[in-house]
């Protein structure tokens, strides 16, 4: 969702800021008042090509940034960490334009270029315009929007599985038959380098625990003297031992509770202490006998490590990367054992072919289906929205298996009576496109539309009830899946049904000329609707109408 869109030093535009919410806002004034300058602005900041034309007068820079809630979109989500950024719920662009010709871009303060802003926008905002190029007119869109439609979503996933499993299964027997004998001998190379491996019986705490217990066997003589004069301090012979000690104190201070029974809570503390050097004696005693020198243990000991030192010598390894290159080792050699062993590889790519044309074939009939029911309704669509003699087509155009499944899908439009059917970008003119994408959008509505649609010019050319309908049209698009709509418009029947009313002026002071843009509520939008229907002069009955219009 659009949340904010600061414009400033743009063409008319001073300094300007609009908040926006979820839902169809229409946006309306004077004819030449600057209302695209909204379209305009976005466009800029989504990465399309803007000159030093756009700068306001006087001015050296331009300045355009865009706050976006992308919350909800998993796609641009997804962008945003395949391309290393940081993934907020907000999303700021921003673009500026200077005198000297430079562009610079910004994704949340961090300089991106003009094509990632672009790669990134793509799922963000389509803007259907005469100058704007537009999601719909890609053929991925379309076949993306037929797809949804045929509700074969999971069925192209199985589709593209399938395909790059053959794939792959026929680039690895085309290099197998070039470089049988590479193959062959890198096997062997990988078969001994694991088998020596599996040799050493390694793992990381293996590892670390012989490493231990090898710097114990080689330092146990020290050890053992050192240990030796810790028992000497606690329990030597002599009476100045540390044990003999504590039994001593221990005597007094019993002699000396009984003159004040006070001192027993300090009793217990040479008591317990009493206990714990006795423990403390005989786990000296006990690891002393543990670490006796024993060199048939310590010989095994300096085997398997002099073994180890020398495997990752030899093949210029790490200790602590071994398990993680021996797992890939060992998955090598089972690719590796399927193209060298494999009788009869002609079979695997038989079987991988027939997976493909299988789930291609399903793919492709239910697109069959759905092309056929979809055309009759954006056709349907197009009748209502003034296009009396309109026939569009869902054109599934038969082509070499890929992983989209073996057909392209392409939309085609004729606007009148006897024409040919045409690629609607090739046919259509602004308003018209506008108009087709409102009936292609609103026939075929799912989730993965982007979720800010704006729509410029979409009522050229028509009036009455037809501009009822592309109010109502334009309504239910926003009410589906939370999306937000914004239509620049000159029809009170279309501005009527919206949810927000902008209302863009402009203003001459002092032979400086200022575009505004400002959010109508209760009377200031009736007046508005009132110009709209009845130009300047507004009369009583002009506003009741306009009344009865936003009513309705």
């Amino acid at each position: 969702m659009l949340e904010t869109l600061s414009i400033k030093n743009f063409v008319i535009v001073d300094q300007l800021e609009l908040n926006f919410k979820k839902g169809f806002s229409a946006f309306t004034g004077e004819t030449g008042a600057g209302k695209s300058i909204l379209i305009d602005a976005l466009s800029i900041c989504l990465g399309q090509r803007g000159d030093i034309s756009l700068i306001r007068k006087g001015k050296e820079k331009a300045d355009i940034s865009a706050m976006f809630n992308i919350d909800n979109n998993n796609q641009a989500k997804l962008w945003l960490e395949e391309n290393e950024y940081e993934i907020e719920d907000s999303l700021l662009l921003r673009r500026i334009l200077s005198l000297d010709g430079k562009s610079k871009a910004f994704i949340n303060g961090t300089p991106t270029s003009i094509a990632q802003l672009k790669q990134l926008t793509n799922n963000l905002v389509d803007i259907y315009s005469q100058n704007s190029h537009h999601s719909l007119l890609n053929l991925t869109t379309q076949r993306d929007i037929l797809d949804s439609y045929a509700q074969a979503q999971e069925l192209t996933i199985k589709v593209r599985e399938a395909f790059l499993s053959w794939n792959n299964l026929q680039k690895e027997y085309e290099a197998f038959l070039k470089n049988k004998t590479a193959f062959t001998s890198e096997l062997e190379e990988l078969q001994q380098k694991f088998t020596e491996y599996k040799e050493l019986d390694f793992s990381v705490a293996k590892w670390e625990e012989l490493q231990d217990r090898h710097k114990v066997l080689n330092n146990s003589n020290e050890l053992i003297v050192g240990v030796q004069e810790c028992i000497n301090y606690l329990d030597g012979s002599e009476n100045n031992s540390l044990n003999n000690q504590l039994h001593i104190l221990k005597s007094s201070l019993a002699a000396l509770t009984k003159l004040d029974k006070n001192l027993l809570d300090k009793l217990n503390i040479i008591e317990s202490s009493s206990i714990e050097f006795l423990e403390l004696s005989r786990d000296l005693n006990n690891y002393l006998h543990s670490i006796e020198v024993n060199e048939a243990e310590k010989n095994d000991i300096e085997s398997k490590i002099e073994s180890t030192f020398n495997f990752l010598r030899k093949y210029k390894l790490n200790a602590d990367e071994l398990m993680e290159i021996s797992r890939h080792w060992e998955n090598r050699i089972n690719d590796l054992n399927l193209l060298v062993n494999e009788k009869d590889k002609s079979e695997v790519l038989t079987k991988a072919r027939e997976n493909y044309n299988n789930v291609a074939k399903e793919l492709s009939k239910k697109r069959e289906i759905a092309s056929k029911r979809l055309s009759d309704q954006i056709t349907n669509k197009l009748k209502e929205l003034s296009f009396k003699n309109a026939k569009f087509k869902v054109h599934l155009l038969s082509g070499n298996p890929t992983v989209n499944g073996n057909e392209q899908i392409e939309f085609l439009i004729a606007t009148h009576l006897e024409a040919d059917l045409r690629p609607i970008q090739k046919v259509a003119s602004g308003g018209e496109l506008s108009r087709i994408s409102l009936a292609i959008r609103v026939s075929s509505m799912t989730e993965i539309d982007v979720p800010i649609m704006i729509f410029d010019e979409v009522d050229v050319g028509i009036g009455g009830g037809v501009a009822e309908i592309v109010g109502n049209l334009l309504k239910s698009l926003s009410d589906f899946n939370d999306r937000q709509i914004f239509v620049i418009t000159h029809l009170p029947q279309v501005a009527a049904k919206s949810k927000y009313h902008f209302r863009v002026s402009k203003n001459t002071i002092a032979k400086e000329t200022k575009s505004n843009i400002e959010f109508l509520e209760n009377e200031e939008r009736i007046h508005e609707i009132a110009r709209m229907l009845g130009g300047l002069d507004i009369t009583a009955t002009t506003l009741e109408h306009a009344k009865e219009i936003l009513a309705n």
